[in-house]
């Protein structure tokens, strides 16, 4: 899946596939995870935050089933 780097502390890049809205988040420790079932417009709001590591802990960790892919 590709992936947009992005400016965080916390989250290295995210990636979303729409047709199995499947959610990509490779952290700052090269850990990539998948989430699963995330809507697109979660993704949309995700990118768009002021602080994409908020909008992770706040909505997405913890709400959705995710596996570890690497590291």
């Amino acid at each position: 899946m590709k992936r947009t780097p992005v400016d965080s502390s916390n989250l290295a890049s995210v990636g979303y596939d729409a047709t199995n809205q499947t959610l990509e988040i490779e952290f700052q420790n090269r850990s990539i995870y998948q989430y699963f079932e995330v809507p697109e417009d979660m993704y949309n709001e995700l990118m768009q935050a002021d602080s994409h590591g908020s909008y992770f802990n706040g909505y997405i960790r913890g709400a959705f089933m995710y596996r570890k892919v690497s590291r």
